[in-house]
């Protein structure tokens, strides 16, 4: 196994790990929404690891929503932040004091947009399971249901990243491509024992040239931009129709896929929607009001710029890189002050990776979107940046009133960095999940290290 290689997290993984049990459940007739309403497929395993309460003092804090704390003071107890305050925060006696001098602390970083797990490295065929092309519209499938726990882009993303939560969707080969899932960064032998208690599933949706381009190119529809929203539509029409019999107390056949289409139209599951162009995104709004959804966040989102005012008024995130652009058509209106733009604009913003190595440099990420609005006189400051990859991708995710800021009774996801995150010579020091060390750079114990860097000079057992 990946992890077991190294004594001291073996040691640790009992820990987060329960014996998991499913029963059968039949896929024919039921005579209530309540027999229907699916939560996660086997039960939630999730446990977190151990935690020894903790106070870290003399630190700069960032507490994910917009706010700092200079010679600030974090206290974490029970897996939750107990306390976040100024250098006269009191701290108790019976507790793990770590001095922060010089150092700064942020909520765990969150992405929103990842394929760990279901692109796992190595990056082989055999390995690839993250779309399911071979229709449209796939909404009955499950993104955790490919992934793969011993991805080692898990353990360099929470040391190299200070990733403590992602969701995992499926790729964009389809209109609808199927139900997300948010994982909490711990190790686990199983999907069961990495999701994260009580998120919400999300379902992504693409829009654009990728479902064309590749059903297009079967000879079948889609192969244009209208065909794409002409096959969204009918299938939402078919949703609507389920909805309505599964709601009329009457026994029906189920269906996995107008399960999912049916809970987002409830407003259970968070609609993610791949899109670039702005014309496009501004469709699937007036989509989403035909059919009374809601979207949550546009991926990807370009040319979000063009439409910030109606972003912010729809309450639509946009989840974006700081500067990819020109690798096919829809992305050559990309331009780096994008996410100065959006911010500015008071909508949404949201610094995503779609990578399994930008995963581990979201804050270098988020520092070049910042320096690129400052050349065009948008002034961010470092707080408010870091939201961009705590907050606001937590509230996106449905996830914002238990992580992705320091604020008393959530959870103690917390990165102490040996420098300012925005700096390109800062790097996680400590990372908690929970309240549990999970790592630490002052300690070999606590630095994972997957079979593929055993070779490695200074890591495993090469002298």
């Amino acid at each position: 196994m990946i992890f077991a290689q190294k004594a001291a997290l073996a040691c640790m993984l009992p820990l987060c790990l329960a014996a998991c049990s499913t029963a059968d459940k039949p896929e024919t007739k039921s005579a209530s929404k309540a027999a229907v309403k699916v939560p996660a497929p086997f039960p939630s395993t999730y446990k977190a690891y151990p935690n020894v309460a903790t106070a870290i003092r003399n630190v700069t804090i960032f507490d994910g929503e917009g706010n700092r704390i200079d010679n600030g003071v974090v206290l974490m107890s029970d897996g939750k932040i107990s306390s976040v305050g100024g250098a006269d925060t009191a701290i108790p006696s019976d507790i793990t004091v770590f001095d922060g001098a010089g150092k700064y602390i942020t909520p765990g970083i969150i992405d929103i947009h990842s394929h760990l797990g279901n692109y796992p490295t190595p990056s082989v065929e055999a390995h690839s399971d993250g779309n399911e092309a071979t229709s449209p519209t796939t909404p009955e499938v499950w993104a955790e249901h490919s992934v793969w726990p011993q991805d080692p882009g898990f353990s360099r993303a929470l040391a190299n990243g200070g990733i403590t939560s992602l969701q995992i969707l499926p790729g964009s080969a389809n209109l609808m491509g199927g139900r997300s899932v948010t994982l909490k960064n711990v190790y686990a032998r199983t999907v069961q024992g990495m999701k994260f208690p009580g998120a919400p599933y999300g379902m992504k949706m693409a829009c654009g040239e990728n479902p064309k381009r590749v059903y297009g190119s079967k000879g079948r529809m889609p192969s244009t931009r209208m065909g794409n929203l002409a096959v969204n539509r009918q299938t939402w029409i078919k949703a609507q129709e389920y909805r309505k019999k599964r709601d009329g107390g009457k026994d029906f056949t189920r269906d996995l896929g107008m399960e999912t289409l049916a809970g987002v139209l409830d407003g259970e599951i968070m609609i993610h929607n791949h899109c670039y162009r702005a014309d496009e995104m501004a469709l699937v709004m007036d989509m989403a009001k035909e059919f009374g959804y809601k979207v949550s966040t546009f991926h990807h989102a370009v040319e979000s710029y063009k439409i910030a005012d109606l972003l912010r008024e729809n309450s639509v995130c946009s989840a974006v890189w700081a500067d990819w652009w020109g690798f096919k058509m829809e992305a050559y209106d990309a331009i780096p002050e994008n996410a100065a733009l959006l911010h500015n604009s008071g909508a949404c913003t949201i610094i995503h990776s779609d990578d399994e190595n930008q995963i581990q440099r979201l804050n270098q990420e988020a520092a070049k979107a910042q320096a690129d609005g400052r050349r065009m006189g948008i002034n961010i400051s470092d707080a408010e940046v870091i939201r961009w990859l705590t907050h606001n991708p937590a509230k996106a995710m449905g996830v914002g009133d238990m992580t992705g800021s320091l604020k008393p009774g959530k959870m103690a996801d917390v990165v102490l960095w040996n420098g300012n995150p925005l700096s390109v010579y800062s790097r996680p020091e400590k990372v908690w999940v929970d309240g549990a060390l999970l790592f630490d750079s002052t300690d070999p114990k606590r630095r994972p290290v997957s079979d593929f860097e055993l070779g490695q000079l200074g890591e495993g057992d090469v002298k």
